[in-house]
């Protein structure tokens, strides 16, 4: 070899190597940005969705959303005085239109029960109740016939059965709302035959 081609071949190969690290920094440069855009956008979203939720209202703050009184004039709270005590946060019920009836888990019995439910969030939570009460419905009876004999005869039994419920409810908003809300179940009626 001549003195000529070894420095050919050396620049040759120093060219090809800063080709390929320019190309794989454009290539890292490019991945890293999109990933820094992506979750950029994610957290934009998170933010906004956070600020959609339903939010507690606090005893004497008045709620944006609460449902109208009969005749229409002000929301459901007007008038009401809160207590001192307890919480800090004013809680709000929904009843049920009409009874559950279903059959008891590999059991001749029928349960009946008449329900409602509360939550400390605002008005939102209450209207998402009233429109899938359908929904809501179907979703209570499916946990009522899931129910053993046992748990509908013994206050232990009640209270699980009260925690499904309001799992229950809370899944049904959740997949129609983006959020639950219901903090707690009650029954107004129970019976078993």
């Amino acid at each position: 070899m001549s003195d000529e081609e070894q420095p050919k071949k050396k620049k040759g190969k120093k060219g090809l190597m800063i080709k390929v690290l320019a190309a794989l920094l454009l290539v890292g440069g490019g991945a890293g940005g999109t990933y820094a855009f992506v979750m950029a956008g994610k957290e934009d979203k998170a933010e906004v969705k956070k600020k959609d939720e339903p939010k507690l209202v606090k005893k004497g703050e008045e709620d944006p959303y609460a449902p109208k009184a009969e005749g229409g004039e002000g929301g459901d709270a007007a008038g009401e005085v809160d207590g001192d005590g307890g919480s800090e946060y004013r809680t709000s019920y929904f009843r049920f239109t009409e009874d559950f009836t279903s059959n008891i888990k590999n059991s001749a019995g029928l349960m009946q029960i008449s329900l409602a439910c509360s939550t400390r969030r605002d008005g939102r939570v209450l209207h998402w109740l009233k429109k899938h009460e359908l929904a809501i419905r179907s979703e209570v009876l499916i946990v009522l016939a899931d129910t053993p004999e046992e748990d509908a005869y013994t206050p232990a039994g009640k209270e699980h059965l009260q925690l499904r419920l309001t799992q229950a409810i809370n899944k049904v908003l959740t997949q129609t709302e983006g959020f639950g809300g219901v903090d707690r179940v009650y029954f107004k009626s129970f019976l078993v035959q």
